[in-house]
Order: structure tokens, then sequence, then C-alpha cells
């Protein structure tokens, strides 16, 4: 795993990330961004993350994963 700042080019990664962010701010974690219009948990995720303010690891595809992926595709 690689730790990584930039948004995730994966919109289904993208989404995970804010989600579980957002649930981190309700439950009470401190805010990254100094000012924001937003005032929902889910929007002001994405704004950090759009910001490049969280760092997250992303587990890597092994070659046997892709492999199963295609099989399972092509059935």
């Amino acid at each position: 795993m690689t730790a990584s700042k930039e948004p995730p080019s994966s919109q289904f990664a993208f989404v995970l990330l804010a989600a579980k962010r957002a649930r981190q701010l309700m439950a009470g974690a401190p805010m990254l961004l100094g000012h924001t219009r937003a005032h929902k948990p889910t929007r002001i995720a994405v704004e950090e993350l759009q910001h490049e303010l969280l760092e997250y690891d992303l587990p890597e595809v092994s070659d046997r994963a892709e492999e199963k992926e295609a099989k399972r595709r092509s059935e």
C-alpha cells in the first residue's frame, strides 16, 4: 500500500473515502479546512479530498485478483 493525498482516480474509491471521512466528522473529528461554505459532513469530506488534505492508503490489486475479475467479466 502506498499513502497518497491526491484524490483517487476511481469514482468508487473517492465515494468510499468521502463516506468514511464524513462518518469521522459526524463522530466529532475536527475539520481540516479552515473556512468552508458547506455545513454537511458529506460535503465537507468531499472538499477535504478535493483540496488534498486527507492522506489515505488504497490496497494494491494483485495480479491474481485482476485475473479473477477478467475471468468473471468474460463469463
